[in-house]
């Protein structure tokens, strides 16, 4: 497979969307104002790549105004647990050594989603590029992971990126420095749709160019057409690849797993959604649900108002998406082709700087679970779900309480419990430039519980913290934790300054 393939579209014929709308209505004047976009653009390849996005943004845009009127929202009433059967049990599953499912891992595609920035940690450019553990980014271990298991395999396992326009250019040069590896690099785009304006249902881009805050990547459900229109969906089936594991590329426990590739092979599942037991900082997360009968993802957007803490209560939805997915490729092509992969609209409603209210229409990849045959959930261990969000995530990771091998990080077995500390970093730490300065070295952490850090606190080096440990500076104060200092289940507060001699 070539090393960083290039995307490659093929034009969409709009003509029959464009009569179906009636002469005069809002689709027929969204129709009108996407043309005008087309038109502006000099024939070749990049218009018909904009041609069949605008394509697929006019069907998502039509369905909203059409869901918008008639549409009901979801019945609180039917909403269910999910079956026995839609949830199995990791530890029920056979375990492999990865050697011993070679020619299963031949079959077998890997991809990251990659299309978001650092910039709520701070960061500039993708955040795959941010470095997490040892001078090592999550694109570093992730070509890590592959090439190992390439290595004791011998299988030819390519990593696909999925990249958005915020993230394509930048990772297009990063991707070069791995052309000596063991593992094939392949990026394609999502699609890039146009804000509409809240009241008009009008885009409010007048030109085709990239301008900030005209246009959105429109959410990590875009995969599946995205995919299609790049030609690679077609290239790995014709080289004989039947699987893609998809998860986000900050996840680092979203590693290939021998024993649910084994099981997708012995099951025939067209799609096998890892989830994990919430805790209290999981309410959010959407969860898999009966509907009707009917496997369904729900998240916490499409909860009415007045079930939302229903909702976040652990006793009654006990697992959340982790956003590993396991998912045949043949049945992607299928339900692609077949222009019925209707996913649960979010409507993400957003401010430009102009003060104009504008509507961003996105999907999630995981909703898909509906539409696809034998489609179930796997509950893992936690172990399987390592996000960095915040530096608060990025604490743990660069901590001892994990050891790295092979581009994966595993938790130390030093630990007395299996657990993860809770760990909350104030705004001082918000982005990853000023944590940074605020730690000389990472703290021994393998007997801490609970972490609260707020005020502008600073941390010499060779600082261990254990059970409980709560350090508040109030404003205008100023805490400096000392060299060698040991806080077991301690609260600090004031204002302490010390020197290091």
């Amino acid at each position: 497979m070539p090393q960083d393939r290039r995307p490659s579209f093929t034009r969409h014929n709009s003509q029959d969307m464009r009569s179906s709308s009636a002469p005069g209505g809002v689709e027929h004047a969204v129709r009108v104002d996407l043309d005008g976009l087309i038109n502006q653009m000099p024939n070749g390849p990049d218009k018909d790549k904009f041609s069949k996005e605008m394509d697929d943004f006019y069907r998502l845009i039509t369905r909203y105004l059409h869901e918008k009127k008639h549409s009901k929202p979801l019945d609180w009433e039917k909403v269910r647990g999910p079956k026995p059967e839609d949830v199995i049990a990791y530890k029920d599953l056979e375990q492999k050594e990865l050697k011993n499912v070679a020619p299963l891992l031949n079959k077998l595609a890997v991809l990251k989603l990659n299309g978001g920035l650092g910039t709520t940690m701070g960061c500039v450019g993708p955040k795959s590029a941010i470095e997490v553990r040892d001078g090592q980014t999550f694109l570093d271990l992730t070509v890590q992971q592959i090439e190992y298991l390439n290595q004791v395999s011998g299988a030819d396992v390519p990593l696909i990126l999925m990249n958005s326009f915020n993230t394509d250019e930048d990772t297009s040069k990063i991707v070069q420095k791995y052309n000596n590896h063991n593992v094939s690099i392949c990026t394609f785009n999502q699609s890039r749709y146009p804000r509409f304006k809240a009241d008009s249902n009008l885009p409010i881009a007048h030109t085709p160019d990239n301008k900030p805050g005209f246009w959105y990547p429109p959410g990590h459900g875009d995969l599946y057409e995205s995919f299609a229109n790049s030609g690679l969906l077609d290239q790995l089936i014709e080289e004989g690849k039947e699987w893609i594991f998809v998860s986000n590329v900050d996840n680092l426990g979203a590693t290939v797993d021998p024993a649910i590739l084994q099981h997708m092979a012995d099951t025939d599942a067209e799609f096998v959604m890892e989830v994990t037991d919430k805790t209290k900082a999981d309410i959010k997360g959407g969860t898999i649900i009966d509907y009707d009968g009917q496997i369904r993802l729900l998240e916490i957007a499409q909860v009415p108002k007045a079930h939302v803490d229903d909702f976040k209560r652990v006793k009654k939805f006990k697992i959340f998406n982790t956003n590993n997915l396991w998912i045949n490729l043949k049945a992607i092509k299928r339900l692609v082709a077949s222009q019925k992969f209707d996913l649960d609209l979010i409507v993400n409603h957003k401010t430009t700087d102009d003060g104009t209210a504008v509507i961003q229409l996105e999907t999630a990849v995981g909703a898909a679970i509906k539409h696809f045959a034998g489609a179930h959930g796997v509950n893992v261990p936690r172990s399987r779900f390592l996000p960095v969000k915040s530096t608060s995530d990025l604490f743990l990771v660069t901590s001892d309480l994990y050891l790295l091998e092979n581009g994966q990080l595993y938790m130390n077995p030093k630990r007395t419990f299996k657990t993860v500390p809770v760990v909350k970093l104030g705004d001082h730490f918000k982005k990853v430039n000023d944590y940074l300065a605020r730690f000389k070295t990472p703290p021994q952490i393998l007997e801490l519980d609970h972490l609260t850090v707020t005020g502008d606190v600073c941390f010499s080096s060779d600082v261990t913290l254990e059970g409980t440990v709560i350090i508040v500076a109030n404003y205008g104060a100023h805490i400096d934790i000392p060299r060698g200092a040991i806080l077991n289940d301690k609260v600090v507060s004031g204002d302490l300054r010390l020197l290091d001699h």
